[in-house]
């Protein structure tokens, strides 16, 4: 073949492609009637309909890790995955959480009775029983509708965990129930035990049912079936907190073993972040049911003082018991909240600290070699083999020292190819971008904590010494 018909191939070829990309440009660009081009109207990327976010529910099989978990939610009717449990569930609800408390404190208080089954403080009991669970179903309605169960306990997220997160966190969430039923069941006895003995006792002689004896029975199950679903609902969302908090308590404690090796400061700022968005996610889901518990919570210890403290009130425990049980069990609650959130808190912000000594002895360390000349790859001695703790005060320091917050030094091979400046750096942003739960900006520390148990304690202190005279 020779040279002119090599070219009048390629010079064929150029013109193909040419005519081509002119399609294509023809194909976006159209001529007006002035003979000029315009583009034309519809974007090449289309724009998103809505700005909102939306979640799809991820779909669940039937052997799954959360088959006893829906087995658990169905049985306390708050499973609401499909439409008709949805409805089942709103009735129940309605059934339990209203009605029946209305039509015990309208019909079944007594209050014609004697001074030990009169019930002057049924109507603090059932308001604060009936506005706590309606929050938590009212909360736990929305999780379960717009994330779906594993996308809101993050089970999604733990393909990306090491196998000990992922362990740890499988077995803990295998005994939320235990933890459930060990908050509940004691409760749940106590009342049992009082209601049984109300009716048993005869406080009560309304035959709406032909026979006072089978009257009393339903009646005191309905009672006692409320008092259970309302109790189990609350301490549902209280566990469900504390299980999605101690996810993020195993990611920090995997986290902290990155200043343990020659870790890059760009990976260990990505896990930073990624645990910061989490706990934001956490506490923007969780902020109303927080601080609407805490409110109610308060609300109810402050309406019991006032009834409490009047001159005609007699606080015996027949009479107060209830009022002292319903305290206790909505205190119980709010504690597993406050200290789950304190406790990831204080987590979050050992961090800094961890990072803080990290710095410090790789500058130390730097500054020895440097002035030993001693190779970088030294392992034979290290610099702070002289003053590192001894057995004994390891056994004295106890359960004070943690996997995150204690005063171990660092091996030099942690910190021996990471610059000062990128040390510096990673210590500054750990300082200026305190991790942790939040409620509308508030950061949940053992501060605060402090105060709401101090005030919550000596309001429940307080009611316990006027029922059964402990002070």
């Amino acid at each position: 073949m020779s040279d002119i018909e090599v070219l009048d191939k390629q010079m064929n070829a150029d013109i193909e492609d040419n005519a081509h990309r002119l399609h294509d440009t023809n194909h976006y660009l159209k001529l007006n009637d002035t003979g000029s081009f315009t583009a034309p109207t519809e974007c090449l990327i289309p724009r998103k309909q809505n700005s909102h976010k939306t979640f799809n529910r991820m779909p669940s099989l039937a052997n799954d890790e959360l088959q006893s978990f829906r087995t658990c939610l169905s049985w306390m009717c708050v499973d609401q995955s499909t439409w008709l449990s949805a409805c089942i569930s709103w009735f129940v609800f309605v059934i339990f959480a209203l009605i029946v408390p209305a039509f015990s404190h309208f019909y079944l208080a007594c209050p014609t009775c004697d001074a030990h089954h009169h019930r002057p403080f049924d109507t603090v009991v059932q308001l604060s029983l009936s506005s706590v669970a309606a929050l938590s179903f009212l909360c736990l309605s929305h999780f379960v509708r717009k994330y779906g169960l594993r996308r809101f306990l993050f089970l999604d997220k733990l393909v990306d965990q090491s196998d000990s997160v992922r362990h740890h966190y499988t077995s803990q969430f295998n005994k939320s129930l235990k933890i459930l039923l060990a908050f509940v069941i004691p409760c749940f006895a106590l009342e049992s035990a009082y209601k049984i003995w109300w009716y048993a006792s005869g406080a009560t002689q309304i035959g709406f049912l032909g026979s006072t004896v089978l009257s009393d029975t339903i009646a005191c199950t309905f009672e006692l079936l409320s008092w259970l679903y309302r109790t189990l609902v609350f301490f549902l969302v209280c566990v469900l907190f504390r299980i999605i908090c101690y996810l993020q308590l195993l990611r920090l404690k995997d986290f902290a073993t990155a200043f343990e090796i020659n870790s890059d400061v760009a990976s260990v700022l990505m896990e930073h972040l990624s645990i910061r968005k989490h706990l934001r996610i956490i506490s923007h889901r969780y902020r109303r049911f927080i601080l609407g518990s805490l409110i109610l919570i308060t609300m109810s210890l402050f309406t019991s003082l006032l009834v409490s403290t009047r001159s005609n009130a007699d606080m015996g425990p027949f009479r107060a018991g209830e009022l002292l049980l319903c305290s206790i069990t909505l205190v119980s609650g709010l504690m597993i909240i406050l200290r789950s959130a304190t406790k990831i808190t204080h987590k979050a912000q050992a961090v800094t600290r961890l990072a803080s000594k990290w710095h410090v002895c790789a500058t130390i360390d730097s500054f020895t070699i440097s002035e030993t000349e001693t190779p970088v790859g030294h392992t034979t001695h290290h610099p702070f083999s002289s003053v590192s703790p001894g057995h004994s005060d390891e056994d004295e320091a106890g359960s004070e020292e943690d996997d995150v917050d204690n005063t171990n030094f660092l091996p030099a091979y942690a910190y021996s190819s990471i610059s000062f400046q990128k040390r510096q750096a990673l210590v500054k942003y750990f300082e200026n971008n305190k991790a942790g739960i939040s409620v509308y900006g508030f950061m949940l520390d053992r501060s605060w904590l402090q105060l709401i148990f101090g005030v919550e304690l000596s309001l429940t202190l307080w009611l316990l010494s006027k029922t059964v005279g402990i002070s």
